[in-house]
């Protein structure tokens, strides 16, 4: 007797069990939601419930004279070569089953002795064999069976892994994240060769189905984070997730915040990174975005070459954007504060000059400032829009005409020009665009304020949003950490960089297990002077 036999009859017990005679008679009625025994008919359902859609392939064969199949597939979705070479070409030279059985045996003499490909699962129900045929399954159908055989071919068209255009890098990796969730998570799996590094699948969505993963390292992620990520998603209930943005807009811990709470990013080695410091990684299939959690506020100023230089450009650099991002936060708000309530603060010459430049614009600082503002975030929003080869050329030469046309014209003054052109320029120093958004947005409540009250206005936004920063949780744990609260040694990669070899533990309210990195002290150390026979050094 074959091993494909016995194994059959093994499972034969347990489908009895199951109310399912596997002689092909249901020892209950078989519901709606089961596939059925007749080959027509199960057919004549799939065209129907598909609208007879023109790239559903169906191809009908005989095994033998008494035993009729149906091999199905969605064209576009799966890799014919895979379909004709291992499935096709050895049921069409296979004649007949060297015993006498019944269809759901030659269904499984088809699954054990024919098809030499991985991933080969039965299904029963409908619902599971159109998820199957939509997710580039090929569905192999039976007469006499309700039982169906789901073939793994996903292949057709996609995207080759290039270079992140949104994370550009002078030194490190130069691949990117696909819209293919297979390749993303083979991607992070290549730079971790570990088995405790987990993917958990659940499908999202009632009409897309999307596929939606979560990854993390057993061990050194928080249970109680993963357990909270899980919830979450599982309660998510929509009808299509297009995108991982989807995803971050359901699970995030406030709405109302202009200060995003999940980090998204294009790039490998910076989700296995987050990953081997005990953050969950959220993959959608569809997008080459991928999620990470918990989020912290110092995260979305580090950038992925900061770990592939010395530690001291790479803390100069940090502490560079995080001016830049202040600059953009707050230089327009200072300079209508500065011109317009505290004039005594500005020294004299520079306040003569700026006066002389005023004479003739006939708005206030504020609204001068908010005109150019607004010009400069409609450039940017067309250059954005715009084809490649004529965005950039549109949105620098826009800014030049009108920023120029404006100060002839005597409509603004050329040092609120200059003021919009280094906040501007400022904003494009932060890593994250939606933390370099989230900027944009707060810059006009600050140029409010200060039209308002002067520095007084300015000092009570910032304070408020300093108490709203503190207030922020991802995922439970603060968002300004390990800041406020301070943990002293988790400081050494916030917006400074230690040396990696001073990287002792990973942060502590993220990973509450096996937090140390490493238990030898790696800091480097000269060797000591050799001497030769005379005592002499060399």
């Amino acid at each position: 007797m074959p091993n494909w036999l016995k194994i059959f009859k093994k499972n034969k017990k347990q489908n009895v069990k199951k109310g399912k005679d596997i002689s092909g008679q249901a020892t209950v009625s078989i519901s709606e939601d089961e596939i059925g025994t007749d080959l027509d008919e199960n057919i004549k359902k799939i065209i129907k419930a598909t609208g007879n859609s023109s790239d559903i392939v169906i191809r009908k064969m005989h095994l033998s004279e008494s035993i009729r199949f149906a091999v199905l597939y969605t064209d576009g979705l799966v890799d014919d070569k895979t379909i004709n070479d291992f499935i096709l070409e050895g049921l069409i030279h296979e004649k007949e089953i060297p015993y006498p059985v019944s269809a759901e045996h030659a269904l499984h003499f088809i699954k054990n002795e024919i098809i030499a490909i991985g991933g080969i699962t039965s299904i029963y129900r409908w619902d599971d064999l159109f998820q199957s045929l939509f997710s580039g399954a090929t569905i192999i159908l039976m007469d006499k069976a309700n039982e169906a055989l789901s073939v793994s071919t996903i292949g057709g068209e996609k995207r080759q892994i290039s270079e992140p255009s949104t994370e550009t890098t002078i030194r490190g990796p130069r691949e990117g994240f696909t819209e293919t969730l297979r390749t993303n998570t083979a991607l992070i799996r290549k730079r971790i060769k570990n088995p405790n590094l987990w993917l958990e699948t659940i499908k999202i969505g009632k009409e897309t189905q999307t596929d939606v993963a979560i990854m993390y390292i057993n061990g050194i992620a928080n249970d109680d984070i993963i357990k909270e990520v899980r919830k979450r998603l599982k309660r998510i209930d929509i009808d299509s997730i297009l995108e991982s943005g989807y995803i971050e807009q359901l699970i995030e811990d406030q709405t109302f915040t202009s200060f995003p709470t999940l980090y998204h990013t294009e790039r490998p080695d910076v989700v296995a990174a987050n990953i081997l410091e005990g953050r969950i990684a959220i993959l959608v299939d569809g997008t080459p975005f991928i999620l990470t959690a918990p989020a912290l506020f110092a995260e979305f100023f580090q950038a992925a070459d900061d770990y592939y230089t010395r530690f001291d450009i790479s803390t100069g650099i940090r502490l560079l954007r995080v001016l830049a991002f202040f600059i953009s936060l707050t230089a327009p708000s200072i300079y209508i504060a500065a011109t317009t309530f505290h004039q005594e603060m500005i020294p004299t010459l520079l306040l003569i000059t700026i006066a002389a430049q005023r004479e003739t614009v006939p708005f206030p600082a504020f609204v001068e400032a908010v005109i150019m503002e607004v010009s400069f975030e409609i450039l940017r929003e067309a250059g954005v829009r715009l084809p490649k080869a004529v965005g950039q050329t549109v949105s620098i030469v826009g800014a030049l005409v009108i920023g120029e046309a404006a100060v002839q014209a005597g409509i603004v003054s050329p040092a609120m020009v200059i003021i919009v052109s280094i906040t501007a320029i400022a904003s494009f120093s932060t890593p994250s665009f939606s933390m370099a958004i989230a900027a944009r947005l707060i810059r006009f409540l600050f140029m409010i304020l200060a039209a308002t009250f002067g520095f007084y206005g300015l000092i009570i936004g910032g304070l408020v949003m300093l108490i709203h920063l503190c207030s922020l949780r991802s995922f439970g744990v603060p968002y300004m950490s390990p800041l406020a609260p301070f943990i002293k040694n988790n400081v050494d990669d916030t917006i400074t960089r230690m040396p990696i070899w001073a990287f002792k533990e990973r942060p502590r309210l993220i990973s509450q297990k096996n937090i140390i990195r490493s238990g030898k002290n790696q800091k480097p150390q000269p060797p000591k002077q050799h001497s030769d026979k005379n005592g002499e050094g060399k």
